[in-house]
């Protein structure tokens, strides 16, 4: 029989605890997926605090409990799990609302540092073909916006803010629509800047003047994002109203005053 018990319970409950707050949080982000920008330390912590209110529940309301009784342990992660879940759908909530683009806005304030048109993401309009610069391009300008603060990216639109539309973009897809077009986006972000930073844009379609346009929300990334293409791995920023590639020197010294750690970096991380 240990000489305190009590303190021998804790020490075996505190990485049960952590354990299970931390597979409670992989289990909310697997649910809610792209929907919560939430990471999991972040979630960790929220079921880590659901297991502390499910013990303050059943030491105020329930007579003779002990730590690993049934009945606790039933209350401790219900309550985890279910304060985690309230968390994330709000969460969730919040991040729809924002989700919204007003294109019709965008167009007529025009370009700026963090609004970018661009007529296709696969057809060259001189050659009039498919090109895979132009996605590259793409590519670059997603990229440009994640490392620096933030912007939208609208395509099918020329650089005086017309709508012009998405059909030759549509042309080049096996199934001519917003859904093909969206998956192909975010492959080819995949590809080019890895799969955690093509998970971040919020990508919406709006009709304007009759014709189809895609909007493209960056947020401000957690971590430098680098673009992967034909063989060289870049740094691109955006610069006032342009795209801009930063060599190694720079790229160092952006990186380390951009990215310094932060509340925030810890809790919007995906990591």
């Amino acid at each position: 029989m240990p000489a305190s018990p009590t303190l021998v319970d804790f020490s075996v409950a505190l990485p049960v605890v952590l354990l299970l707050s931390y597979l409670i949080a992989r289990g909310i982000r697997l649910l809610f997926g792209r929907r919560i920008a939430l990471s999991t330390p972040t979630l960790t912590i929220t079921a880590v605090l659901g297991m502390s209110v499910g013990l303050l529940v059943a030491g105020l309301f329930l007579v003779g409990q002990r730590l690993w009784m049934t009945t606790t342990v039933l209350i401790v992660f219900g309550c985890s799990v279910g304060l985690s879940f309230i968390v994330a759908a709000v969460a969730a909530l919040v991040r729809g609302a924002r989700g919204d683009i007003d294109v019709a806005a965008l167009l007529r304030a025009g370009e700026s540092d963090r609004v970018e048109f661009k007529e296709t993401a696969r057809w060259n309009v001189r050659e009039d073909k498919k090109d895979a610069r132009m996605e590259a391009v793409v590519a670059k300008t997603v990229a440009a916006f994640l490392n620096s603060d933030g912007g939208t990216l609208v395509i099918g639109v020329d650089d005086a803010g017309h709508a012009i539309g998405l059909d030759r973009d549509y042309a080049t897809l096996r199934t001519p629509d917003a859904d093909r077009f969206e998956l192909w986006l975010r492959d080819m972000l995949s590809t080019s800047l890895g799969k955690n930073a093509a998970a971040l844009p919020t990508i919406r379609f709006a009709e304007v003047d009759g014709r189809s346009v895609c909007a493209v929300r960056c947020p401000r990334a957690g971590e430098p994002v680098f673009v992967a293409q034909g063989g060289s791995t870049d740094l691109w920023v955006r610069v006032g109203n342009s795209t801009r590639s930063f060599g190694v020197d720079e790229a160092v010294r952006y990186v380390a005053q951009h990215w310094r750690p932060s509340l925030r970096s810890f809790v919007e991380s995906p990591h």
